[in-house]
């Protein structure tokens, strides 16, 4: 049995992979800001939540007792980063390096950072990106998270820290907010089975990279359990479908699923939108024995079935 902790464990992601291993058998804490009220999915199994503010917290105190740390909290998405830079960095650079500090006093720890796929690599020159590609991301929220990478190769480097690295496409599936900031296979959903109008910026030639959020929780589970203490580079994956999805793709594929008319209001196009992300999965598919399993259509399908039936958790034991 392994002991994780999973930072931002109320998360989208933090809930799904925690619930993942917890129901394999091992032991987790879901350490989160917000409280929030019991999820009975996770009832009788070896899981504790806190409730701690992770800009200030005792991180000893936290991680002393656990063997891998899965940082998945982050504060910002893109917007509201680039709206305050400042704020970013404070809430979310510094206080992973908190972390890092209390980790390298503490051998035999391993800490899963869930990184941008799609910001870190800014305009891509090919396409599907591999993760050898120039980083030149643009928006302050892809810096950030670049910055906390090059941190984890700075203490992977000097204090022999087992650090690893995942660049997640944009994920979706039941348990994700609606009201909040998400991608756009999130979002219109969310708006179309509410019968509200969908707002695209553009023509919706965009192109963007979408994973089930049960396939991206499997994908980091592999890359928890992957045997890679020793190796002398970075492991760093890209965790996505490796399939590029338009918004106009997605509108379709909704009126197909949900059989009712959508209205889509069209918006001027955003200087700043890249017009195509998406990821090359091929280094994960090879080195961590893992492939996802639906592409958009089915994990539609698995999401409606999973609202309609008022599941904010997905089964992950099929």
């Amino acid at each position: 049995m392994t002991k994780h902790i999973v930072l931002g464990g109320r998360g989208f992601i933090g809930r799904h992979v925690a619930l993942l291993l917890a129901r394999r058998g091992d032991s987790v804490k879901l350490l989160d800001r917000a409280a929030g009220p019991a999820i009975p999915e996770f009832e009788g199994l070896d899981a504790r939540f806190i409730e701690a503010d992770i800009t200030a917290s005792d991180w000893y105190d936290h991680v002393a007792d656990c063997e891998v740390i899965h940082h998945y909290a982050w504060s910002t998405v893109p917007a509201t980063a680039n709206a305050d830079p400042l704020r970013d960095l404070d809430q979310n650079v510094r206080s992973t390096l908190g972390l890092l500090e209390a980790l390298r006093t503490m051998p035999h720890k391993t800490i899963i950072f869930a990184s941008s796929g799609g910001t870190v690599y800014g305009r891509l020159k090919q396409s599907p990106v591999l993760e050898t590609h120039p980083l030149q991301p643009t928006t302050a929220y892809g810096v950030s998270k670049l910055s906390v990478e090059r941190y984890l190769g700075y203490y992977r480097s000097l204090y022999g820290m087992d650090c690893r690295i995942a660049r997640i496409a944009n994920p979706y599936g039941a348990g994700q907010n609606p009201h909040g900031n998400q991608g756009a296979a999130s979002a219109f959903l969310f708006k179309a089975m509410a019968g509200e109008p969908i707002d695209i910026w553009g023509d919706g030639a965009v192109v963007r990279d979408y994973i089930h959020i049960s396939d991206l929780a499997q994908g980091l589970a592999r890359l928890t359990d992957a045997g890679l203490q020793s190796r002398p580079d970075m492991p760093i994956f890209n965790l996505g479908s490796g399939q590029g999805v338009s918004l106009n793709d997605i509108v379709a594929e909704l009126r197909r699923q949900l059989d009712k008319p959508i209205t889509v209001h069209h918006q001027p196009g955003r200087s700043f939108d890249i017009p195509v992300s998406v990821l090359d999965i091929s280094l994960a598919v090879d080195q961590l024995a893992w492939r996802p399993r639906l592409d958009l259509a089915a994990g539609y399908r698995r999401t409606i079935a999973d609202l309609q039936a008022g599941r904010n958790l997905i089964s992950l034991l099929d």
